[in-house]
């Protein structure tokens, strides 16, 4: 065997295969002896473990020796190939298939130069060094124009960092067919963002509201500028007063904007689910 393939089982199959997973993919070939597809394929993933270098691993399970993964993993028929990225299955194939499909396989999973900029973008945020971040999502971009997720991940950068003129020109080349619920919601806030260029800042709104507290069109307007900068309590809260006080068009376009930040804010239920009961009790 060379350096990058090896038996695995039960007792080390977390760490062999789950742990190491988080390095770099791990191919699981689940086997047996008596298996004449499994003997077939075993030249190919071998020969193949070698020509990548480390770019992929190889764990061999016998699949009569450790009933337990097998049945854990779902193995119905061998030789069953299955993919760990991250400490998670990816993807898994069944049979002897030629080399150019192992190849093809195995390829799907290895990130490219562009992704591994990605992933240690992800850690950076994560960490709090938004700067840093950054300068990993435009490397990446640089290599791999054409790859949206690496996009998206600056644009929603970009929008966490206020800098909205530079996040609405590099979302701009993305096909309207290719986006995905992540483009459409960042595109609501880019949208939201141009919308309020026209409206006053928030401290000219709230001293405006300290002065006439039933000014609904400021109270409105405050709501969506609070929106633009991801305020989402404050926000939620200026619109359901909007909501509950006036019966005709900023009404509606209260409601709206709540649904909308309902989306934006998916990553904060509790708000969400607080504010989808007030909203619910304010409408009937």
């Amino acid at each position: 065997m060379n350096a990058y393939l090896f038996d695995s089982g039960t007792g080390t199959f977390e760490r062999d295969v789950v742990q190491a997973s988080a390095k770099v993919p791990v191919l699981v070939d689940f086997w047996a002896p008596w298996c004449a597809p499994c003997r077939a394929l075993t030249p190919t993933l071998e020969k193949l473990a070698g020509e990548y270098q480390g770019r992929f691993l190889l764990a061999k399970v016998n699949s009569d020796e450790h009933p337990q993964l097998s049945a854990r993993f779902g193995v119905r028929s061998i030789p069953n190939v299955k993919a760990f990225v991250d400490g998670k299955l990816e993807d898994e194939f069944i049979g002897a298939l030629p080399e150019s499909g192992v190849r093809a396989f195995i390829d799907r999973l290895i990130p490219t130069p562009g992704e591994k900029l990605r992933r240690a973008a992800q850690v950076l945020v994560n960490q709090g060094d938004l700067d840093a971040a950054e300068r990993n999502l435009r490397s990446a971009l640089e290599q791999e124009s054409d790859n949206h997720q690496v996009r998206l991940d600056l644009v929603e950068l970009l929008l966490a960092k206020n800098c909205h003129a530079d996040a609405e020109r590099l979302f701009a080349p993305i096909p309207e067919r290719e986006r995905d619920e992540r483009a459409d919601r960042l595109l609501s806030q880019l949208e939201l963002w141009k919308k309020g260029q026209a409206l006053p800042s928030i401290e000219v709104l709230e001293a405006r509201l300290a002065a006439t507290p039933d000014d609904l069109p400021s109270r409105l307007a405050l709501g969506e500028r609070l929106v633009i900068e991801q305020r989402y309590q404050p926000a939620l809260a200026a619109l359901l007063q909007v909501v509950k006080k006036d019966n005709g068009a900023m009404r509606t376009s209260a409601r709206k904007l709540m649904v909308e930040v309902f989306t934006l804010a998916e990553n904060q239920p509790e708000l969400v689910g607080e504010y989808r009961r007030l909203l619910a009790g304010a409408l009937y």
